[in-house]
């Protein structure tokens, strides 16, 4: 079955949630990748103003995704979706028209808290909606996301020819338009009566010991996905000498991405089981820091050396092709899961308090990785950030079999039979 008539399988709320995360992506990656540059640049803040804000608008969605989730599970995601998108066409709206730091610390805080809303949000109501076809509905769910991630810098590079505004009012606009389409078209589905209190079921969630602990040993998975921003480019830079060697990392990566996860995850989900593809995912995450480690350890390349310049780029583009590979292979079976943890008038909140985790584990992840990379550097060790990515990806896959072999991981839905 081709994507399309994949994508045209779903229900209609299905589809445009996917081009709501579609959307979303590309209004994010169009303007926060250009944020840091247009605060320190055109506005003449110091790296500690443009760092608190930053850092301000990774707390507030971070640290909220629980409360996203929460309310998702009260209230109705719909609602919350829609209430996540418009407070992002506002917080984006004050990046463009503020420059005020009080202006700019409300515009993070309301871009932050719009995306610790609608993430879990829509991510629980596709995971209900989707029913037993829930990796296959995330598998496109990533192939929509990515699609942002690659259209959104492109788009945003053309848009800063103008100004930083106009992208900023771009993206606000983006946003604007996914709040109407949201509010007229995304159905409003049931919401049973809560019993219990919210801290009730934030105890609930945490104190339920499988779940916590499939939680803490899928952190490999967020933070190892985020050195394609970090690790490998500055791995790529170092080994060609070449300031856009990123470019071709990204590239190869994305393009992986879009063509197949879709496949990837329909092949897998017919044989085998979820939480031995998601170990084995895992396993090539961890993998895919050993190709770049033999080329980057050592003293760089001359960029006029065109031929040793490629070849000495085949290794870390190979590792990034392995790090989206392995990540393809796990993460839909990783959605699939989290709801099955638990009840499903909680579905937002298993998601929001894995986004928790995710979030935590991200942010000291890339700390300790920068940690290893200047550490290295001083001292000599170029391999230190590549072992430490390879031991943290391998400890994660063996913690995931662990408790599917201890029984503590709940059963998927089986796979439909597939259609022509």
């Amino acid at each position: 079955m081709t994507t399309w008539r994949e994508i045209r399988s779903f229900s209609p709320a299905v589809r445009l949630l996917l081009v709501n995360q579609l959307g979303v992506n590309t209004g994010f990656y169009l303007l926060i990748p250009y944020l840091a540059v247009h605060l320190s640049r055109d506005l003449g803040m110091s790296a500690a103003a443009v760092g608190t804000v930053l850092g301000v608008r990774n707390l507030s969605q971070q640290g909220l995704f629980i409360l996203g989730g929460s309310a998702a599970d009260r209230l109705g995601a719909r609602g919350v979706i829609i209430t996540g998108c418009a407070l992002r066409t506002l917080g984006f709206g004050l990046f463009a028209l503020g420059d005020g730091t009080a202006v700019l610390l409300a515009a993070s805080v309301l871009s932050g808290l719009a995306g610790a809303l609608f993430n879990p949000a829509v991510r629980a109501y596709l995971a209900q909606e989707a029913g037993e076809r829930k990796a296959e509905a995330f598998a496109l769910f990533n192939v929509f996301a990515t699609t942002g991630a690659l259209v959104g810098p492109l788009l945003g590079s053309a848009l800063l020819l103008v100004d930083f505004r106009a992208a900023a009012l771009t993206a606000a606009g983006l946003f604007a338009l996914l709040t109407v389409a949201q509010a007229l078209m995304l159905p409003a589905g049931q919401v049973a009566p809560a019993k219990e209190s919210v801290l009730a079921d934030w105890r609930e969630v945490v104190g339920n010991r499988a779940f916590m602990a499939f939680a803490l040993a899928m952190v490999a998975m967020i933070a190892l996905e985020s050195q394609l921003y970090l690790l490998l480019p500055e791995g790529a830079r170092r080994a060609t000498g070449w300031d856009g060697a990123a470019g071709p990392v990204l590239v190869v990566a994305t393009l992986a991405g879009l063509g197949l996860q879709l496949p990837i995850t329909r092949a897998l989900q017919r044989r085998g089981s979820r939480a031995g593809w998601i170990s084995c995912g895992l396993a090539l995450m961890a993998a895919a820091f050993v190709p770049p480690l033999l080329v980057t350890s050592g003293p760089g390349t001359d960029p006029g050396d065109l031929p040793g310049t490629a070849l000495r780029m085949v290794p870390v583009l190979a590792g990034a092709l392995l790090l989206q590979t392995g990540l393809m292979v796990a993460q839909p079976f990783v959605m699939e899961l989290v709801p099955a943890f638990g009840r499903s008038r909680l579905t937002g909140t298993y998601f929001g308090v894995f986004y928790v985790v995710s979030g935590i584990a991200a942010a000291l992840g890339n700390a300790a990785v920068g940690w290893a990379m200047d550490t290295g550097a001083r001292m000599g060790a170029g391999w230190l950030p590549w072992a430490c990515c390879t031991g943290l990806g391998l400890a994660s896959a063996a913690a995931v079999a662990r408790l599917h072999r201890t029984g503590a991981l709940p059963v998927a839905s089986a796979p439909l039979p597939v259609r022509a």
